[in-house]
């Protein structure tokens, strides 16, 4: 979409009352005078910043003449409110446009957090019960001596699983090896 087309579609939005103040105009009309290369020529900025007429004759008479002069005119016209006004330059409807995302493209940042909704702890048990399954099998698997190999690992794991739940695993170690 050319900014000539966007101008065109926030030109409304823009001369409603109260959403440019006259101090807002004077800078943005100064700034297309005074910036590289020059949008608006001095008469033309004087004529645009006339306190004799309303601000909203001189806003629409600026708007549709930058939509006259080109496409960079109001690019540059962009900026300048970019500038001047961020806030209402955000608030543009052409703006909220192209905002909008595509309906069929998938929003990562709302499919991330449909995956990781469930938080830390729901993790934690997942993962608990993961290992231990994967422990109660390793242990009783009956091809593979596991006994003393358990033993070792569960030893040095005081940290890990804590003194009483270690010292029941290895009583109950025990009492396989003995069976």
């Amino acid at each position: 979409q050319s900014y000539c087309h966007r101008l065109q579609y926030d030109m409304y939005f823009l001369t409603s009352t109260s959403r440019l103040n006259e101090q807002v105009v004077d800078k943005i009309v100064l700034q297309l005078n005074r910036v590289y290369p020059q949008i608006l020529t001095n008469e033309e900025a004087e004529k645009f910043r006339n306190p004799k007429a309303s601000l909203h004759t001189r806003l629409s008479d600026l708007l549709k003449h930058l939509q006259k002069k080109g496409d960079r005119h109001c690019q540059e016209f962009y900026r300048a409110l970019q500038i001047n006004a961020e806030q209402l330059y955000n608030d543009l409807p052409s703006r909220k446009i192209l905002k909008t995302p595509d309906p069929t493209e998938i929003d990562t940042d709302k499919e991330q957090y449909m995956l990781n909704d469930r938080g830390p702890v729901f993790f934690l048990a997942c993962f608990s019960v993961a290992a231990g399954l994967a422990l109660f099998w390793y242990c009783c698997n009956s091809e593979t001596q596991v006994i003393g190999r358990a033993r070792r690992i569960l030893g040095f794991s005081p940290i890990i699983i804590g003194r009483h739940v270690r010292n029941i695993c290895m009583l109950y170690l025990e009492d396989m090896s003995r069976n």
